[in-house]
Protein backbone atom coordinates (compact mmCIF):
# COMPACT_ATOMS: atom_id res chain seq x y z
CA UNK A 1 0.00 0.00 0.00
CA UNK A 2 1.47 3.37 -0.73
CA UNK A 3 1.19 6.91 0.74
CA UNK A 4 -1.88 7.83 -1.64
CA UNK A 5 -3.50 4.30 -0.23
CA UNK A 6 -2.45 5.31 3.31
CA UNK A 7 -4.54 8.81 2.84
CA UNK A 8 -7.15 7.35 1.02
CA UNK A 9 -7.80 4.39 3.97
CA UNK A 10 -7.68 7.22 6.74
CA UNK A 11 -9.58 9.47 4.85
CA UNK A 12 -12.50 6.69 4.41
CA UNK A 13 -11.69 6.13 7.92
CA UNK A 14 -12.98 9.58 8.87
CA UNK A 15 -15.91 9.47 6.85
CA UNK A 16 -16.58 6.45 9.41
CA UNK A 17 -16.60 8.39 12.55
CA UNK A 18 -17.96 11.65 11.58
CA UNK A 19 -21.46 12.35 10.87
CA UNK A 20 -22.38 13.72 7.26
CA UNK A 21 -23.63 17.83 8.07
CA UNK A 22 -27.07 17.65 8.87
CA UNK A 23 -27.81 14.81 9.29
CA UNK A 24 -28.75 13.02 12.78
CA UNK A 25 -27.02 9.65 13.83
CA UNK A 26 -28.53 7.41 16.18
CA UNK A 27 -25.70 5.43 16.38
CA UNK A 28 -23.03 4.88 19.23
CA UNK A 29 -19.59 6.30 19.19
CA UNK A 30 -16.78 4.33 20.68
CA UNK A 31 -13.71 5.76 21.03
CA UNK A 32 -10.06 3.82 21.09
CA UNK A 33 -6.64 4.70 21.23
CA UNK A 34 -5.64 5.18 17.38
CA UNK A 35 -4.98 5.16 14.68
CA UNK A 36 -6.75 2.33 13.04
CA UNK A 37 -5.11 -0.77 13.10
CA UNK A 38 -3.44 -0.81 16.68
CA UNK A 39 -4.21 -3.26 19.16
CA UNK A 40 -6.48 -1.73 21.13
CA UNK A 41 -8.62 -1.42 17.45
CA UNK A 42 -8.07 -5.18 17.97
CA UNK A 43 -9.88 -5.61 21.38
CA UNK A 44 -13.09 -2.97 20.48
CA UNK A 45 -13.38 -5.64 17.34
CA UNK A 46 -14.25 -7.99 19.73
CA UNK A 47 -17.20 -6.20 21.59
CA UNK A 48 -20.53 -7.24 19.86
CA UNK A 49 -22.17 -3.93 21.01
CA UNK A 50 -19.54 -2.02 18.82
CA UNK A 51 -20.17 -3.68 16.20
CA UNK A 52 -21.85 -1.81 13.20
CA UNK A 53 -21.46 1.57 15.28
CA UNK A 54 -19.09 4.63 15.34
CA UNK A 55 -15.16 3.97 16.09
CA UNK A 56 -13.38 6.93 17.36
CA UNK A 57 -9.87 6.93 16.91
CA UNK A 58 -7.90 9.27 19.86
CA UNK A 59 -4.58 10.30 20.22
CA UNK A 60 -4.49 9.38 24.11
CA UNK A 61 -5.79 7.36 26.82
CA UNK A 62 -7.21 10.82 28.51
CA UNK A 63 -8.70 11.80 25.07
CA UNK A 64 -10.87 8.54 24.99
CA UNK A 65 -11.98 8.95 28.44
CA UNK A 66 -12.88 12.35 28.28
CA UNK A 67 -15.03 11.56 25.03
CA UNK A 68 -16.98 9.17 27.58
CA UNK A 69 -16.89 11.92 30.14
CA UNK A 70 -18.71 14.55 27.68
CA UNK A 71 -20.90 11.75 26.95
CA UNK A 72 -19.15 12.02 23.08
CA UNK A 73 -18.79 8.71 23.10
CA UNK A 74 -20.66 5.40 24.69
CA UNK A 75 -17.54 3.78 25.91
CA UNK A 76 -13.61 3.76 25.52
CA UNK A 77 -11.63 0.49 24.71
CA UNK A 78 -7.91 1.29 27.04
CA UNK A 79 -5.26 -1.03 27.63
CA UNK A 80 -4.94 -1.46 31.45
CA UNK A 81 -2.13 -4.42 31.77
CA UNK A 82 0.42 -6.58 29.68
CA UNK A 83 1.40 -10.08 30.90
CA UNK A 84 5.22 -8.85 30.51
CA UNK A 85 5.23 -5.00 31.39
CA UNK A 86 2.40 -5.44 33.65
CA UNK A 87 0.23 -2.36 34.26
CA UNK A 88 -0.25 0.52 32.24
CA UNK A 89 0.39 2.94 34.89
CA UNK A 90 -1.24 6.04 32.65
CA UNK A 91 -4.15 4.14 32.34
CA UNK A 92 -4.26 3.34 36.08
CA UNK A 93 -3.44 6.95 37.10
CA UNK A 94 -6.72 8.61 34.66
CA UNK A 95 -8.84 5.97 35.94
CA UNK A 96 -7.80 7.38 39.86
CA UNK A 97 -8.32 11.04 38.73
CA UNK A 98 -11.57 10.70 36.42
CA UNK A 99 -14.61 9.42 39.57
CA UNK A 100 -16.84 9.37 36.90
CA UNK A 101 -16.14 5.97 35.31
CA UNK A 102 -16.06 2.28 35.39
CA UNK A 103 -14.83 -0.65 34.08
CA UNK A 104 -17.76 -2.84 32.47
CA UNK A 105 -15.93 -5.68 30.30
CA UNK A 106 -12.70 -6.91 29.58
CA UNK A 107 -10.75 -8.57 26.71
CA UNK A 108 -7.65 -10.23 26.01
CA UNK A 109 -5.73 -9.83 22.26
CA UNK A 110 -2.11 -11.60 22.08
CA UNK A 111 0.72 -9.59 20.92
CA UNK A 112 3.46 -9.86 18.57
CA UNK A 113 5.11 -7.29 17.02
CA UNK A 114 7.55 -6.81 13.65
CA UNK A 115 10.87 -4.23 12.87
CA UNK A 116 9.66 -2.38 9.79
CA UNK A 117 11.40 0.77 8.00
CA UNK A 118 10.92 2.43 4.94
CA UNK A 119 11.35 1.01 1.52
CA UNK A 120 14.94 0.57 0.45
CA UNK A 121 16.30 1.82 3.46
CA UNK A 122 18.99 -0.10 5.58
CA UNK A 123 19.66 0.49 9.23
CA UNK A 124 23.11 1.09 10.30
CA UNK A 125 24.56 -0.68 13.51
CA UNK A 126 22.73 2.63 15.94
CA UNK A 127 19.24 2.74 14.38
CA UNK A 128 16.77 5.09 16.02
CA UNK A 129 13.79 3.23 16.67
CA UNK A 130 10.40 4.54 16.79
CA UNK A 131 7.77 2.28 19.41
CA UNK A 132 5.48 2.71 22.32
CA UNK A 133 6.84 2.61 25.07
CA UNK A 134 5.02 -1.10 25.96
CA UNK A 135 5.88 -2.47 23.03
CA UNK A 136 9.60 -1.29 23.18
CA UNK A 137 9.51 -2.91 26.65
CA UNK A 138 8.25 -6.35 24.91
CA UNK A 139 10.74 -6.40 23.01
CA UNK A 140 13.97 -5.25 24.38
CA UNK A 141 15.90 -8.11 24.90
CA UNK A 142 15.42 -8.92 20.90
CA UNK A 143 16.90 -5.49 20.04
CA UNK A 144 19.61 -5.56 22.41
CA UNK A 145 20.93 -8.46 20.75
CA UNK A 146 20.54 -7.62 17.64
CA UNK A 147 21.12 -3.63 17.55
CA UNK A 148 22.60 -3.40 21.02
CA UNK A 149 23.63 0.51 20.01
CA UNK A 150 20.12 1.81 19.62
CA UNK A 151 18.02 4.94 20.71
CA UNK A 152 14.36 4.45 21.22
CA UNK A 153 11.93 7.11 20.07
CA UNK A 154 8.97 7.09 22.06
CA UNK A 155 5.62 6.59 20.26
CA UNK A 156 1.65 7.25 21.76
CA UNK A 157 0.76 4.21 19.62
CA UNK A 158 2.46 1.32 17.38
CA UNK A 159 0.49 2.10 14.30
CA UNK A 160 1.78 6.39 15.31
CA UNK A 161 5.65 4.44 15.58
CA UNK A 162 5.45 3.20 12.20
CA UNK A 163 4.08 6.32 10.82
CA UNK A 164 6.93 8.40 12.57
CA UNK A 165 9.12 7.32 9.90
CA UNK A 166 7.30 9.21 7.00
CA UNK A 167 7.52 12.47 9.61
CA UNK A 168 10.09 15.19 8.15
CA UNK A 169 10.94 15.66 12.43
CA UNK A 170 11.45 12.44 13.38
CA UNK A 171 14.74 10.87 13.82
CA UNK A 172 13.44 7.36 13.68
CA UNK A 173 14.88 5.05 10.80
CA UNK A 174 13.34 2.17 12.23
CA UNK A 175 9.97 1.34 13.94
CA UNK A 176 8.29 -1.56 16.08
CA UNK A 177 4.90 -2.41 15.06
CA UNK A 178 1.77 -4.80 14.89
CA UNK A 179 2.38 -7.90 13.15
CA UNK A 180 1.74 -7.70 9.57
CA UNK A 181 1.56 -4.12 10.18
CA UNK A 182 3.56 -4.24 6.36
CA UNK A 183 0.17 -5.65 4.83
CA UNK A 184 -1.49 -2.28 5.66
CA UNK A 185 1.50 0.21 5.17
CA UNK A 186 3.81 0.63 3.02
CA UNK A 187 7.05 -0.82 5.10
CA UNK A 188 9.85 -3.15 4.42
CA UNK A 189 10.05 -5.66 7.34
CA UNK A 190 13.55 -6.36 8.25
CA UNK A 191 12.23 -9.26 11.37
CA UNK A 192 9.54 -10.52 12.57
CA UNK A 193 7.98 -11.80 15.33
CA UNK A 194 10.25 -10.29 17.62
CA UNK A 195 8.28 -9.69 20.88
CA UNK A 196 10.72 -11.46 24.09
CA UNK A 197 7.85 -13.44 24.97
CA UNK A 198 5.81 -15.50 22.31
CA UNK A 199 2.81 -15.67 24.17
CA UNK A 200 2.38 -11.66 25.26
CA UNK A 201 -0.80 -10.67 25.84
CA UNK A 202 -2.40 -7.48 26.75
CA UNK A 203 -5.68 -7.02 28.79
CA UNK A 204 -7.95 -4.24 27.91
CA UNK A 205 -11.22 -2.51 29.44
CA UNK A 206 -14.59 -1.25 28.33
CA UNK A 207 -15.05 1.78 30.58
CA UNK A 208 -18.00 3.57 30.88
CA UNK A 209 -19.98 6.47 32.69
CA UNK A 210 -20.81 4.29 35.81
CA UNK A 211 -23.76 2.69 36.22
CA UNK A 212 -25.41 0.16 38.12
CA UNK A 213 -23.78 -2.72 38.37
CA UNK A 214 -24.86 -6.06 36.80
CA UNK A 215 -25.65 -9.32 37.94
CA UNK A 216 -22.46 -11.72 38.43
CA UNK A 217 -21.80 -14.43 35.76
CA UNK A 218 -20.03 -16.55 38.26
CA UNK A 219 -16.89 -15.89 36.27
CA UNK A 220 -16.00 -12.49 37.25
CA UNK A 221 -13.60 -9.60 38.50
CA UNK A 222 -13.65 -6.79 40.53
CA UNK A 223 -11.21 -3.59 40.25
CA UNK A 224 -11.00 -1.07 42.74
CA UNK A 225 -8.54 1.79 43.44
CA UNK A 226 -7.28 2.23 47.14
CA UNK A 227 -5.06 4.59 49.11
CA UNK A 228 -3.75 4.11 52.21
CA UNK A 229 -4.67 6.46 55.40
CA UNK A 230 -1.04 6.40 56.39
CA UNK A 231 2.63 5.49 55.88
CA UNK A 232 3.77 2.99 58.22
CA UNK A 233 4.53 -0.70 59.02
CA UNK A 234 1.83 -2.87 58.44
CA UNK A 235 -1.32 -0.51 56.72
CA UNK A 236 -0.57 -2.61 53.29
CA UNK A 237 -0.22 -5.90 55.40
CA UNK A 238 -3.77 -4.69 56.95
CA UNK A 239 -5.55 -4.32 53.58
CA UNK A 240 -4.72 -6.81 52.36
CA UNK A 241 -5.84 -8.94 55.00
CA UNK A 242 -9.57 -7.86 54.22
CA UNK A 243 -9.18 -10.26 50.92
CA UNK A 244 -7.12 -13.04 52.35
CA UNK A 245 -9.51 -13.37 55.42
CA UNK A 246 -12.16 -14.05 53.32
CA UNK A 247 -10.36 -15.98 50.48
CA UNK A 248 -10.92 -13.20 47.58
CA UNK A 249 -7.70 -14.03 45.58
CA UNK A 250 -6.27 -10.93 43.70
CA UNK A 251 -4.78 -11.33 39.98
CA UNK A 252 -3.10 -7.81 40.20
CA UNK A 253 -2.14 -4.74 42.89
CA UNK A 254 0.27 -1.85 41.67
CA UNK A 255 0.88 0.90 43.61
CA UNK A 256 1.35 4.22 42.44
CA UNK A 257 2.36 7.59 44.02
CA UNK A 258 -0.36 9.45 45.00
CA UNK A 259 1.46 12.93 43.81
CA UNK A 260 1.03 14.24 47.00
CA UNK A 261 4.48 13.61 49.01
CA UNK A 262 7.00 10.98 49.06
CA UNK A 263 5.56 7.61 50.76
CA UNK A 264 2.10 8.70 49.70
CA UNK A 265 0.77 5.71 47.91
CA UNK A 266 -2.96 4.85 45.80
CA UNK A 267 -3.05 1.28 44.65
CA UNK A 268 -4.70 -0.89 41.90
CA UNK A 269 -6.32 -4.12 42.81
CA UNK A 270 -8.33 -6.62 40.85
CA UNK A 271 -10.09 -9.23 42.66
CA UNK A 272 -11.40 -12.39 41.72
CA UNK A 273 -15.43 -12.62 42.11
CA UNK A 274 -17.89 -9.95 42.09
CA UNK A 275 -19.17 -7.17 44.41
CA UNK A 276 -22.35 -9.12 44.94
CA UNK A 277 -20.85 -12.17 45.52
CA UNK A 278 -20.71 -12.51 49.59
CA UNK A 279 -17.38 -12.27 50.43
CA UNK A 280 -16.39 -10.01 47.90
CA UNK A 281 -18.40 -7.22 49.53
CA UNK A 282 -17.14 -8.07 52.72
CA UNK A 283 -13.62 -7.75 52.01
CA UNK A 284 -14.75 -4.30 49.94
CA UNK A 285 -16.55 -3.30 53.78
CA UNK A 286 -13.42 -4.16 55.24
CA UNK A 287 -11.40 -2.06 53.15
CA UNK A 288 -13.45 0.93 52.95
CA UNK A 289 -12.83 0.80 57.08
CA UNK A 290 -9.21 1.13 56.30
CA UNK A 291 -9.22 3.32 53.48
CA UNK A 292 -9.23 7.22 53.40
CA UNK A 293 -10.43 6.56 49.68
CA UNK A 294 -11.74 3.74 48.03
CA UNK A 295 -12.68 4.00 44.19
CA UNK A 296 -15.10 0.95 42.49
CA UNK A 297 -14.03 1.09 39.04
CA UNK A 298 -16.25 -2.25 38.39
CA UNK A 299 -17.52 -5.68 38.53
CA UNK A 300 -17.56 -7.47 35.22
CA UNK A 301 -16.93 -10.81 33.19
CA UNK A 302 -13.32 -11.64 33.18
CA UNK A 303 -12.21 -12.61 29.29
CA UNK A 304 -10.73 -15.56 30.52
CA UNK A 305 -13.91 -16.53 31.99
CA UNK A 306 -12.54 -18.62 35.20
CA UNK A 307 -14.50 -18.94 37.86
CA UNK A 308 -13.78 -17.64 41.16
CA UNK A 309 -11.69 -19.97 43.36
CA UNK A 310 -12.99 -20.13 47.01
CA UNK A 311 -13.25 -22.41 49.83
CA UNK A 312 -16.87 -23.89 51.59
CA UNK A 313 -16.19 -21.37 54.98
CA UNK A 314 -15.84 -18.33 52.21
CA UNK A 315 -19.23 -19.05 50.15
CA UNK A 316 -22.08 -16.91 49.74
CA UNK A 317 -23.98 -19.54 51.67
CA UNK A 318 -21.46 -19.61 54.48
CA UNK A 319 -21.93 -15.84 55.07
CA UNK A 320 -25.44 -16.11 54.58
CA UNK A 321 -25.76 -18.77 57.26
CA UNK A 322 -23.41 -16.52 59.85
CA UNK A 323 -25.91 -13.48 59.61
CA UNK A 324 -29.07 -15.65 59.81
CA UNK A 325 -27.44 -17.49 63.08
CA UNK A 326 -26.62 -13.92 64.57
CA UNK A 327 -30.47 -12.69 63.70
CA UNK A 328 -31.34 -15.61 65.94
CA UNK A 329 -28.83 -15.20 68.80
CA UNK A 330 -29.98 -11.52 68.91
CA UNK A 331 -33.82 -12.53 68.84
CA UNK A 332 -33.18 -15.23 71.52
CA UNK A 333 -34.23 -17.54 68.99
Amino acid sequence: MNETADRAESAQRAEQTEPAAGTECAERQYSYLGPAGTFTEAALKQVREAAGQRWKPTANVSEALQDVISGVSEAAMIAIENSVDGGVTVTQDALATTGELGIIGEYLVPVNFELVTLPGVSLNDSPVIAAHPVAYAQCRSWLEEHYPKHTHQAAGSNIQAVQLLRDPLSDATAAIGPLNVHKHHSVSVIAQSIADNSNAETRFVLVAKRRAVAEPTGHDKTSLIIELAEDRAGALLELLEQFATRGVNLTQIASRPNGNRLGSYRFYIDAEGHIKDERVADAVLGVKRHSPRVIFLGSYPRADKQQATSTAHNSNEAFQEARTWLRDLLSGS
